[in-house]
């Protein structure tokens, strides 16, 4: 019996500045090479990526889906109250469905850096309700708001704001769960799993892609390193 088709919804090029190691020609080589039809970038707060992903897509008979991991402010987005970048930000996965749906993934991404730029460039729930046509909405990996407020065991806030997002996308909202062998993943992954249960609504199963094969995750540690000003944990200050 063959394994279900499965296609990447949630991945990271080396456009997520500092976290992400795909390199996207080896990227699409690899997707093809696995026999898969189509793939994501979901890149951190740009879609800087965009047209170099689509342009080989299409070379290499690949379906590109093309969206970004939005940074969302709790509040509004020109609220600079939070004291640290945990607190004023969350992830948000959106993908465009059609050509509408890119135009206004391009709106809020603008808005984000000239108006909601805050540690992260951000957009917010006011932006989602005049731009969401044309965009699929997944609630996020374990650094979303749904994921905080499920981890948090703040039950009613999270049926509440997965309410909000429903109503506001309808159809084209999912329930995001990833499996990486990481305990919070899988502790998010049951939560929201139950929750969407209670709720009837969909799930989608993602990866979180930041690095392409095994043997690139040491240098990726090394990029986060970078990116964090944080030592590896194998190393010693001298």
């Amino acid at each position: 019996m063959s394994a279900p088709p499965f296609a990447h919804l949630h991945c990271h090029t080396h456009y997520s500045l500092l976290d992400g190691a795909n390199k996207i020609p080896e990227l699409i080589a690899k997707v093809k090479e696995q026999g898969m039809n189509a793939c994501a970038i979901t890149d951190h707060g740009n879609l800087y990526g965009s047209l170099e992903f689509y342009q080989t897509c299409k070379k290499n008979d690949v379906n590109p889906i093309l969206g970004y991991e939005a940074y969302i402010a709790p509040g509004h987005r020109t609220d600079r109250s939070a004291s640290r970048m945990k607190d004023a930000t969350f992830h948000l996965t959106l993908l465009a469905m059609n050509v509408k749906g890119f135009q206004n993934l391009m709106k809020m991404s603008s808005r984000a850096y000239l108006e909601g730029f805050y540690y992260k460039p951000r957009i917010d729930k006011e932006l989602l309700e005049e731009f969401n046509e044309g965009i699929i909405c997944l609630s996020g990996c374990a650094s979303g708001e749904l994921s905080r407020f499920l981890l948090a065991d703040e039950r009613q806030k999270a049926e509440d704001l997965a309410k909000w997002y429903s109503d506001l996308f309808g159809d084209r909202f999912y329930m995001e769960i990833q499996d990486a062998d990481i305990q919070i993943q899988t502790d998010c992954g049951e939560a929201t799993t139950d929750l969407a249960n209670r709720m009837g609504l969909p799930l989608v199963a993602t990866n979180d892609a930041h690095y392409l094969c095994t043997d690139d995750a040491e240098m990726h540690d090394v990029l986060l390193c970078v990116n964090t000003k944080s030592f590896r944990s194998d190393e010693k200050r001298m």
